[in-house]
């Protein structure tokens, strides 16, 4: 179906990579508050992954400042102080997000850092919990009046696929569609051209799985799935 600049831009992806980095933080906490705690190669893997997923959140919000937020400030002036809103957010987390990787670093080597990482973990969702609601449910309905699915889809490629290399995007890939319904899973995957899709998918899969099982394990860390905004928390 072809899409027109008057129709609703669709940005269920927004929520869906939101919905992951929820449910990974929620997933860390679980498992660094229940013993037994990790130990040796289940640490450093945590530690790794919470270092990978504030890189991802650190390129996400470099995507929106300046790919998503700069377009939609030139079609809808009157947006501007909401989006002013979602930058000021931004800078707010980063210093968040700096906080938990080094705390990660210092976890990887020292098991005896786990309520330091807790600390950090808290204090990143504190502020970074509240700012992807409110993208959610105040920015993204204003990206949805103001450009269409097309122009969307164009800045997706060009900010958050384009600029990061093929094992990232099948690590990245994989992680965001862990535990979706049949229907998110094709949106995310979408994103990319069919070779290249079909190599990330097959290709990726199993490395993924392997590392989610050393991390989560098979207790309730494992089966927390993708956590929707406005979801209440399990603890």
């Amino acid at each position: 179906m072809s899409t027109t600049p008057h129709e609703p831009a669709d940005t269920r992806s927004m929520g869906v990579v939101h919905s992951a980095l929820r449910r990974d933080l929620r997933r860390a906490r679980v498992v660094l508050t229940s013993p037994p705690y990790p130990e040796d190669a289940r640490r450093r893997a945590l530690a790794d992954h919470l270092t990978w997923m504030m890189h991802f959140l650190h390129l996400h919000h470099t995507g929106e400042d300046e790919g998503l937020w700069p377009l939609i400030r030139s079609r809808n002036p009157g947006a501007a102080a909401l989006l002013d809103d979602m930058e000021a957010d931004h800078l707010r987390i980063a210093p968040a997000v700096d906080a938990l990787v080094d705390a990660a670093s210092a976890y990887r080597t020292d098991a005896e850092a786990r309520n330091t990482l807790l600390d950090a973990l808290d204090r990143l969702s504190e502020v970074l919990l509240p700012h992807l609601e409110r993208e959610e449910l105040e920015a993204m309905p204003v990206v949805a009046a103001t450009i269409s699915t097309a122009e969307y889809r164009d800045v997706e490629h060009e900010y958050f696929v384009k600029p990061k290399g093929f094992v990232e995007l099948g690590r990245e890939g994989h992680w965001a569609i862990d535990g979706l319904s049949d229907d998110d899973r094709a949106l995310i995957l979408g994103v990319v051209p069919a070779v290249p899709r079909f190599i990330l998918v097959h290709g990726f899969a199993r490395g993924y799985r392997r590392r989610a099982e050393l991390i989560w394990g098979h207790g309730g860390a494992s089966r927390i799935g993708p956590v929707t905004v406005g979801a209440k928390s399990a603890s």
